[in-house]
This record gives C-alpha cells, structure tokens and sequence, in this order.
C-alpha cells in the first residue's frame, strides 16, 4: 500500500497474504453501486454462432458468472448491454434479475456504457464497469475498488489493474512518484519508458456516479479506429482537478476470452480454484487434475473422488460418498454413504439413496435408487423407482420409451431382478419379488412372487459330439 499526505492513498496493492482492513484506511462503500457489464462484443475469434459471453466456464455462462460476482458485492442495480438480436443474453441477464440495455452500433466501450445511461436515469450512485467475458474476478479485489472510490481520497475514477508477467500488447497504467493514476496508455502509444511498466489496466473500473454521465459523454474517437474508449476517462478527470487510482489483482483474474484457447485456459483456472476449494473442504482427490467440477457442485464431508470424474451442472453429494473412476453425473442427488462406478453415469433427475451402489457401466435417468438398493453391473435404469434394499442384476433394462411415450417402472422394497431381464414399462415388480434371469417383464409380479418367462429348456444328449463328426466329415470331402 502506497500513502501520500495524511488520509491520501492514491494506489494499493495488497495481496492476498495481506488482507484488507477497511476499518483503517479504506470505509466499505455506505452508497449504492451499479455494475454495467459489457456483453455486446461478437467474439468473431471464437468462430461461433453462441454469442461469446454464451460459453460456459464450468458448466456455467461467462455472463452468469459476472452476474453472479457484482450481485455479490452488492450491486443494487445490474444492466448487461447487449447487441442486436442478442437475445439469448438478454433472456441470461434479465432471469438474473438484470436490466437489459441495447448498443445499437459498436462504436467502442464509452459508447458501450453509456447505451446503460437510460436504464440508469433514476440512479444516483456510482457505476461499476465489468465485462461479460472476464469471470475470474474474485469477489474482494472489486470490495477492495469499492472501498477505495469511498476513501478520504474520493477519486473520480478507480481503475482495477494487474503486474503482468508479459505486459506485450496491454494498456499500461501510469502512476505518480505517490502512487496516484496518471493516465492509461495503449502499447502502441507508449514511449520506451512506459513500455517497461508493467502494471496494465483491465478495463475494469469503478466511476463516481457525480461525474460518470458527463465525463462519458465527453469522451471523443480522434483515433485510427474511430471509437469511444472507455479508458480515456482517466485523462477527462484528471483535467478537472480529479484524483484517479489504481487496485491490483492478479493477473489471471483479469483474462478475458477471446478464442477457444483463451476459453480453455480460463476453464482450467477456474477448475484449479474448484479443486483447491474442495480438497480445503475435506474431499479427498487420489488425482484432482483429472476431476472436472461445475460451479454449482455440492459435495459433504469425507467424500472420496477418483480420476477422471466429472460433475456437470446441478449435482449433489451427501457425505461419505465414494465415486470411482470415470463417472459422469448431471442434475443428479446422491445421498451419502452411497458408492458409485467406475464407470457410471447419472443422468438428469438421479436421485441415489443413502448406502446405494451403483457399479460400472451403470446409467441412471430420472430414477430414484432408494437406500441400501444395488444397481451393480451394465444396466439401465430410467424412469424407474429401485425400491430399498432390492437388487438388480447384472444386464437389466428398464425399456421405458415405446418410441411416442416414456413409462414408469416400480421395483418394490427387498425385490430381486436377474441378470439380463427387460421390464417392459409401465410395469410395478412388488416388494420382496423374484425375477428370473433372462425375463421379459410386461405385466405385474406381486410381492413376493417369482417371473420366469424364459422358454422351457430342452437339451439332447450326445448331439454336440455327432454335429462336429458330421462337420468334419463334410469338410474333408
């Protein structure tokens, strides 16, 4: 941290080994913030028809994420600002509880916040500028920028920045000997000397909401593109007189996506933080790098993962569980005690009861497997109920889809299904029932009962012996 005359702090860089303490230079912000998130941009490196800010970062949209991160610093107000015809974001942003602003052309990002200035007309507080292709931005580096706009030194703007290992082609961030915002200089017009800095902007910043208005609206393009830039407010503030500064994070909480592989790298920062998370958490990993997580998992305590498991959007965990090698799961409850794989899969609608297991080669959709039931061995089950403690055998289908209509199977309490048997849904096998092997189920078996539908055996002594003396013989005509 950087202090100047007593009350002045014009630039900060704490890390995370030294935490924030707002009660001795910074006050946590008393107004109202609104965060305007950046989300028009095309994304014509992606070379896709899913607007940029669309693809997900573990299991989740990248707006959703920034959606998600002004939410939890309490920003009263939240406006995407969408391009035309956008209106997968549009629908994204207003079930967030968002508002909806359209930039008509893209002439630059000033010309981008200020589309956000109608929505806003009955705000008075300051604007938060973020982007919807920048999720890894930790919660307290934008409460660290809040709590600065809020400090003795009242800046007009506070700029999030970032010491780049490779600082290349990003815009560097050009402080006084007291540490306070000079300017924002792009590379390609930096002299040698600011070249050598390395502390570059993000774009990500915070504006007094007393000025933000005005001073957007005077920013000009007298540039070789012709566009508004939003980092040019610096230079507007500074001209009347107005303090600026600069907040640190680390760099990898400022990528921005703009191809697949920036996308790919983000995921694998993203699921870094989700495995650190986890293993603090008390879920033992035998490998973590080959465990994919969602945002949005849930696992308990003394949960035990295996390589190369994956948990899609929506799934629960309860604790104890044990998840072999090579599972998938989706949308799925497991409650704990249960085991699960190698090789399983739970699809949409699982719900796995407690002490339950569920082997390899198993699938499971839209079914409740209740405590204690075994589900062990190549077998599907869909649109189903596995009663507790029942059995089903290796190879057993749940043929619940007749090509027009999906159909319910009921599997009683303590029930017990051979290997290679089909229930023909709708079908209901009672409590406590018996289903030979190799059945085809299509009516009900009461509890208690044995089905057997197999056709009779027949067998013919010595027939096999006879077949391979004719054979040979015919062969060695």
């Amino acid at each position: 941290m950087h202090v100047v005359s007593p009350g002045r702090v014009c630039y900060i860089t704490l890390r995370r080994s030294a935490p924030f303490r707002s009660s001795e230079s910074f006050p946590m912000p008393t107004s109202s913030v609104a965060a305007v998130i950046l989300a028009a941009g095309l994304g014509t490196r992606m070379k896709s028809d899913l607007p940029k800010v669309m693809h997900p970062v573990c299991g989740k949209p990248m707006l959703a994420h920034v959606l998600s991160l002004v939410e939890s610093v309490d920003a009263s107000r939240r406006v995407v600002v969408a391009g035309p015809g956008m209106d997968g974001v549009a629908a994204l942003a207003r079930a967030a509880g968002a508002e909806v602003a359209v930039q008509a052309e893209r002439l630059g990002t000033a010309h981008a916040v200020l589309a956000a200035q109608e929505a806003l007309a009955d705000f008075s507080g300051d604007i938060l500028v973020a982007f919807g292709d920048t999720p890894l931005i930790d919660a307290e580096t934008l409460e660290r920028a809040l709590a600065l706009k809020h400090s003795a030194l009242d800046p007009a703007v506070v700029v999030l920045g970032f010491a780049a290992e490779d600082p290349g082609a990003y815009g560097r961030l050009i402080v006084d000997g007291a540490g306070c915002l000079l300017r924002i200089v792009e590379a390609k017009d930096a002299s040698p000397e600011e070249l050598a800095v390395d502390l570059c902007n993000s774009g990500v910043m915070v504006i007094d909401g007393r000025v933000a208005w005005r001073l957007l609206s005077a920013i000009g393009n007298a540039n070789a593109k012709g566009e508004y830039y939003l980092t040019d407010i610096v230079a507007l503030a500074r001209a009347e007189g107005r303090a600026c500064a600069v907040v640190e994070g680390a760099e990898e909480e400022f990528l921005g996506v703009n191809s697949r592989a920036d996308l790919a790298l983000v995921e694998a920062l993203a699921q870094n933080r989700l495995r650190a998370r986890w293993l603090a958490e008390g879920v033992t990993m035998t490998d973590p790098h080959t465990v994919y997580f969602s945002m949005d998992t849930v696992l308990g305590r003394d949960v035990t993962i295996e390589p190369f498991v994956v948990f899609g959007p929506g799934v629960t965990v309860g604790d104890g569980v044990t998840i072999k090698g090579f599972c998938h799961f989706e949308q799925a409850r497991v409650a704990p005690g249960a085991i699960l794989g190698p090789y399983a899969r739970l699809r949409p609608g699982a719900e796995i009861g407690e002490g339950a297991h569920i082997g390899n080669f198993v699938e499971v959709k839209k079914s409740t497997v209740e405590a204690g039931a075994k589900v062990n061995h190549l077998t599907y089950i869909g649109d189903a109920r596995v009663g507790a403690k029942a059995n089903v055998g290796a190879g057993t289908i749940t043929c619940n889809y007749d090509g027009f209509n999906k159909s319910f199977t009921d599997i009683g309490a303590g029930a017990f299904i051979g290997s290679n048997t089909s229930l023909v849904a709708p079908v209901t096998v009672g409590d406590g029932a018996i289903v030979g092997a190799g059945s085809v189920v299509t009516h009900r078996v009461p509890a208690d009962a044995l089905t057997v539908t197999r056709a009779p055996q027949k067998t013919v002594e010595g027939w096999a012996a006879r077949f391979r003396d004719k054979m040979r013989a015919l062969k060695a005509k």
